[in-house]
């Protein structure tokens, strides 16, 4: 029964594989009930799960829909994949950069899960994108574009999104052992032949620790090798939010800049760095020589022009970018450096504007954020503008700045 395997998990023992299947299969159909389900997921946040139990969860999660298959598809297919952070915008700038040099990347994507943004959002900020398509449409854009980024539709990992949003309103995102389960499916679904996972650490993340950060790798990289797949992680931080936009459509907006040279900074940066791995990985070279590819690929406009036709191809319509027109201006009550950027606090203050959800059934709103106007190490006057923020109609936002801002 469902009351015995909560309890069993609530005493911290090691579930057998048959309740494991007899729990999260009951709820994928509907046997087993939200309010069942989230008492299990605390329970597994609290005690953790086993490596034998995170492989039956991730078998469980991959098999529970289509398995994608690539492999009539010249080359080797590379996808990437963020733990989530304030900002992360790097799906936007990094797979145009890859698929521009001849790799094909398949990018399944989420929703925004708990105070962190989700690349499904900004994508649906894009008016007219496409985030949900079928396999024959997938294998045939990667074929003729050489990239796609999709959500997670009904027939790829159903039983993880079920899950997915249900953890991102039950105060259980932070679960290594449920975040490897749930990002290791989807990148084996996806059919790609080799993954880069970029885990995030610090305030803005759902890892706080570097000891977390590397416990999560570490185990990605083993069910990555458990289904023959290399397996890359990089671990980036987190502290401060990731480039100056916090919010959908502020960052696809932030992603273009970046990719038109407009923006230099920890954003491109970090994107380099990804897509540099992606590229060594794909064309089997040496991560110098890849390097030097990425960097004319945005030198070149090419990764920029290569963003606008995967936008094009999912009937995306780029003009009509919707960021809202009310817009606040928030200033700094003293002259001095700023020392340091929250980016906790940053996704407080976005997901307080609409930036985020609050239940499974809400819908955010893609027009609104926060637009960061500030450096660390700049110096500012009392009275600068610190940050702009994006609000809905009518809205009167308030935030204590000194959360955010550390001035001195």
């Amino acid at each position: 029964m469902i009351k015995d395997i909560i309890q069993k998990k609530r005493l911290g023992y090691a579930l057998e594989e048959s309740e494991i299947k007899e729990a999260f299969l009951g709820y994928l159909e509907g046997s087993v009930a939200d309010y069942q389900m989230s008492a299990l997921l605390m329970a597994i946040c609290i005690n953790g799960m086993t490596d034998e139990e995170i492989f039956v969860l991730t078998d469980l999660f991959l098999n529970s829909g289509d398995v994608l298959d690539f492999s009539h598809i010249p080359g080797i297919k590379v996808d990437k994949h963020s733990t989530g952070g304030v900002g992360d915008k790097t799906t936007l700038i990094v797979v145009p950069i890859v698929a521009s040099l001849s790799v094909p990347v398949i990018k399944m994507s989420g929703r925004a899960l708990g105070y962190t943004g989700g690349t499904v959002d900004k994508l649906e900020s894009i008016p007219g994108y496409q985030t949900e398509l079928s396999a024959d449409k997938i294998k045939k854009q990667v074929l003729e574009v050489g990239a796609v980024m999709m959500g997670q539709t009904a027939k790829l990992c159903p039983l993880d999104k079920k899950i997915y949003a249900l953890r991102d309103v039950t105060g259980t995102t932070d679960s290594i052992a449920l975040i490897a389960a749930s990002i290791m499916s989807k990148k084996l679904a996806g059919g790609a032949d080799k993954i880069l996972i970029d885990v995030k650490v610090g305030k803005g993340a759902f890892m706080k620790t570097e000891k977390e950060a590397q416990l999560l790798a570490d185990l990605m990289i083993k069910i990555g090798k458990k289904y023959g797949r290399e397996t890359r992680v990089m671990i980036s931080n987190m502290d401060r939010p990731l480039g100056r936009a916090v919010g959908n459509a502020l960052e696809v907006k932030e992603a273009l800049d970046v990719l038109q040279g407009k923006q230099q900074g920890s954003l491109r940066t970090l994107c380099v760095e990804l897509a540099t791995s992606m590229v060594s990985m794909g064309r089997q070279i040496p991560m110098d020589d890849a390097k030097v590819l990425v960097e004319e690929s945005i030198d070149s406009l090419k990764a920029y022009h290569k963003l606008l036709e995967i936008i094009k191809y999912q009937e995306g319509d780029i003009s009509g970018l919707a960021i809202s027109k009310n817009v606040v201006s928030i200033t700094s009550l003293k002259s001095g450096i700023v020392q340091d950027i929250d980016a906790k606090e940053v996704a407080h203050l976005a997901f307080s504007l609409g930036a985020g959800r609050i239940t499974k059934e809400e819908k955010v709103d893609l027009s609104t954020g926060v637009y960061i106007n500030v450096e660390i190490g700049q110096k500012v006057e009392e009275g600068d503008i610190l940050c702009y923020l994006y609000t809905k109609e009518n809205m009167t936002p308030s935030c204590d700045i000194t959360k955010i801002f550390e001035i001195s």
